[in-house]
């Protein structure tokens, strides 16, 4: 299971930029991230090397965010392999409320980042299908 860091923030000029130069100054790498905005907030979904000092510098710094459970599943970069798990999630009916893509830096392989209700019981679930998580 990984921590995810979810940001709630204000859409305005420069607030990616206050993000990203906090986890710099912690000495953070991010390592996987999506954004989704609305018109006046949005959120900033984020894998990084240091989920938990990621999370109090933020905060530190007025930001609003919070530690969630997502799970990684290293996936290879070939033609159909994403929907091969989508598939094995929906016959085990598990519902994926979001995913996005990161990569194990190590083997090279893409990871699909991805939330769901139950984490423990979906990486059970992926694991006796055979799926490497991280």
């Amino acid at each position: 299971m990984l921590k995810q860091v979810s940001i709630y923030a204000e859409n305005v000029k420069g607030k990616m930029l206050e993000i990203t130069e906090t986890l710099t100054e912690q000495n953070i790498n991010i390592l996987g991230s999506v954004t989704n905005d609305s018109a006046e907030y949005g959120i900033v979904r984020m894998v990084v090397d240091d989920p938990i000092k990621a999370t109090q510098a933020l905060k530190d710094k007025g930001i609003i965010c919070k530690l969630t459970d997502v799970i990684g599943v290293e996936v290879k970069d070939e033609v159909g392999n994403l929907n091969r798990l989508l598939k094995a999630l929906n016959d085990a009916n598990i519902n994926v409320h979001y995913l996005y893509l990161s990569f194990n830096r190590v083997s090279g392989c893409p990871i699909m980042v991805l939330h769901t209700d139950d984490t423990k019981e979906v990486e059970s679930s992926l694991k006796s299908k055979g799926f490497s998580l991280c």
